[in-house]
């Protein structure tokens, strides 16, 4: 034997029926804070100040490779001497 039992309400009629908590007004603080950081961020995406913060390490980078290489090749010069 197989019941089915359809019931038509809407979520907030669901939750007061199960006695849930009503977590809207708590849900709407949440997305505006949410909001608001996430606006916020969006000026760290300016491409100027991404390049402020990638470029100094990769130009760093590109130095420290630079003077190994220069080390090396004045070291291999040397020896043939």
């Amino acid at each position: 034997m197989k019941i089915t039992v359809d019931i038509d309400c809407t979520p907030q009629e669901a939750r007061t029926f199960l006695g849930l908590p009503d977590v809207e007004k708590m849900q709407e603080a949440v997305m505006k804070e949410l909001q608001a950081k996430m606006l916020e961020n969006i000026g760290n995406l300016d491409p100027e100040n991404m390049m402020k913060t990638w470029l100094p390490a990769g130009i760093q980078g590109m130095e420290q490779m630079q003077k190994l290489f220069w080390s090396q090749f004045s070291k291999g010069d040397d020896d043939g001497k």
